[in-house]
């Protein structure tokens, strides 16, 4: 990841986007729910674990593509509450790749300005993992480049359940009134407080569903499907999701410019 990731001003995004894209109309945030890395593998032959090393290199790519074109937060799907009913050896596996990738890469993330969250049950981890965890993200904590949110031992559900949790304790104590309880106080609550809910969610290998992802924060994100595997993501792929963002009408339940109904939209 030697190439600078933050880009540095509306004139640097311009340069930088692709001809094709609107560099007005980049979506703020990105989500991807990075599937197929084994199928990818399977197809070639190749143990299902080298999906997921082949998946990294395309994270990574994906990363500095997004932060040179404009996007300002990457949010994925790295490992869901239900990964744990994977076979033990790919789950032991997927735990040692995540601590030699913060290893080897935290260093370049932090001199390109990339901040760093994980966000999920991080207490589930393996220890080491979530000291190194702990470390990407104090020591990028300022940085102020692109906002790179890996989701891991992440539930949509789980999280909706934490935040009504932590309410209804804070309620119970005395310390909050419930019926001042409104979509921001709950949102408070979440994961990715602080952060801007999604505009666009790309779900690679044909799947046709969300997967328990980021239930709350996804309610007005468009969606784009393709059929490629995630380690087989590229610019070409994510220059297709952008265009097809691009080419849709955002009314948030309104009405569009030219008057149509949006009921329910």
């Amino acid at each position: 990841m030697s190439r600078h990731l933050a880009a540095t001003s509306n004139e640097a995004i311009g340069k930088s986007c692709p001809a094709e894209l609107d560099p007005e109309r980049i979506p703020a945030h990105v989500a991807v729910i990075m599937d197929g890395n084994g199928r990818w593998a399977q197809a070639r032959g190749l143990p299902r674990v080298m999906g997921h090393r082949a998946g990294v290199e395309a994270l990574k790519a994906t990363l500095r593509l997004c932060s040179d074109w404009g996007v300002k937060a990457l949010t994925a799907y790295a490992f869901s509450t239900e990964n744990w009913s994977r076979p033990g050896d790919e789950v032991n596996f997927l735990m040692a790749l995540f601590e030699r990738v913060l290893q080897r890469e935290l260093q370049a993330l932090e001199a390109e300005q990339v901040r760093i969250r994980f966000l999920g049950d991080l207490q589930a981890l393996p220890e080491k993992l979530q000291g190194l965890i702990a470390e990407a993200t104090e020591r990028t904590a300022a940085n102020q480049g692109i906002h790179f949110n890996v989701c891991t031992n992440y539930g949509g559900r789980r999280e909706l359940v934490r935040a009504a949790q932590q309410l209804a304790t804070r309620a119970a104590e005395g310390l909050l009134d419930p019926a001042t309880i409104d979509e921001n106080t709950l949102a408070a609550e979440l994961f990715t407080a602080g952060e801007q809910d999604p505009d666009l969610l790309i779900r690679t290998s044909g799947e046709r569903r969300i997967s328990n992802f980021l239930l709350w924060q996804l309610a007005y994100a468009e969606i784009h499907v393709t059929e490629v595997f995630w380690p087989d993501f590229n610019r070409q792929a994510l220059l297709e999701a952008l265009l097809d963002y691009q080419s849709r009408n955002r009314r948030f339940g309104g009405v569009d410019a030219l008057g149509a109904d949006a009921l329910g939209s």
